[in-house]
């Protein structure tokens, strides 16, 4: 392979029940050289019926969809496929559907009112293993966790360094299956130190942690 030639291109899968929003977001992302879209889905039927077939690094989802939610699709995608990074994509902000993408293990939250550029970099981010969410709705579920859990110097101070590392990885969206890979621990050994992590932290929702951890590497921790 020479230096001039392009990397494979970032494999997308579309699920929107609107064609016109789907044909949209397709036309846009494939204009970029290193995207292209290999399958769509109107429904959550259809999404995971035929995303397995096509193996796409990318699952671009609307929240609302026909048959269900998007938030679910999600989850099966990532319980099933945890290969595929899942970018949520609606045009509501929802604080209740942004807890529960990233609890579904989703790597990023965007509203459909968010400039062609910046779907682009989304994309780019997650694909590349990153995790991307909105910021205004990012910043309302700081709050709410600040308003929950109450502040404190160092609250990571009662976790083992093992513990803070998988802390990490669930700030990054990884599954339970993939911080073992990660950190060569059997898949039951990870979901026990992910419970002690909770308990310790005095936080009940996986996703309560990933915002925890989005918060403090923004305070430079």
């Amino acid at each position: 392979m020479t230096g001039k030639e392009s990397p494979d291109p970032i494999r997308l899968f579309l699920v929107d029940d609107h064609e016109v929003v789907r044909r949209g977001v397709a036309a846009l992302l494939e204009g970029e050289g290193d995207m292209r879209v290999v399958g769509e889905a109107g429904s959550c039927e259809q999404a995971m019926s035929r995303l397995p077939a096509v193996e796409p690094h990318v699952a671009v989802i609307d929240v609302r969809l026909p048959d269900g939610s998007g938030v679910g699709v999600c989850r099966d995608i990532r319980s099933d496929h945890p290969e595929v990074a899942c970018l949520m994509l609606t045009s509501f902000a929802d604080d209740e559907a942004l807890f529960d993408a990233v609890m579904a293990g989703a790597a990023g939250y965007v509203l459909k009112q968010i400039h062609g550029a910046d779907l682009i970099g989304a994309v780019r981010t997650v694909a590349t293993g990153g995790s991307l969410l909105d910021p205004r709705s990012t910043g309302r579920m700081m709050e709410r966790l600040r308003g929950s859990g109450g502040e404190q110097p160092d609250p990571l101070s009662a976790l083992s360094p093992q513990e803070r590392q998988i802390l990490d990885l669930i700030g990054e969206g990884l599954t339970n299956r993939q911080i073992g890979e990660r950190l060569y621990l059997a898949e039951k050994t990870v979901k026990n130190y992910v419970s002690s992590v909770l308990s310790k932290l005095d936080l009940k929702r996986r996703t309560q942690a990933a915002i925890l951890v989005s918060e403090l590497r923004g305070q430079g921790r």
